[in-house]
């Protein structure tokens, strides 16, 4: 398995497992009085695990499976490859703060910050549909 879809997978496993832990703390309030950070949680859970955990998990295995590019290239461009590593987790850590920050009213900055993730997200995922566009062929 090459390094960089090692990268991926690990990464995924990371935000599966803490996807886990946000649904236990959104599980977990009928039980307990909880601050009102916890139920902005929802929408940061499903990040976590539809980008973080389904979403790199399927780039670690496109990066490794999918049909070769070129011979010289055969993964397409390696820079791409890494710009959309590291936009998607970027954007992801990113809004995995500032989303229910915002969303519990601590603030207007977090708004801001919140776009940014969204835009962070949405440029790797140009990235890495740009890049892998031409390993998608017939036989």
């Amino acid at each position: 398995m090459p390094p960089l879809t090692r990268l991926f997978v690990k990464t995924a496993f990371v935000y599966f497992v803490a996807a886990l832990l946000v649904g236990v703390a959104l599980a977990s309030r009928p039980l307990w009085p909880s601050p009102p950070i916890i139920s902005a949680l929802g929408p940061t859970y499903l990040h976590l695990f539809l980008v973080g955990w389904v979403t790199q998990l399927i780039f670690g295995i496109v990066y490794w499976m999918f049909p070769k590019y070129s011979r010289e290239h055969p993964h397409g461009s390696e820079g791409g490859w890494k710009a959309t590593y590291g936009l998607l987790n970027a954007g992801l850590a990113l809004r995995a703060v500032a989303e229910p920050l915002h969303a519990a009213g601590a603030g207007e900055g977090w708004g801001g910050l919140l776009a940014l993730s969204a835009v962070l997200q949405w440029l790797a995922g140009v990235i890495f549909v740009v890049n892998t566009w031409g390993r998608v062929k017939e036989r």
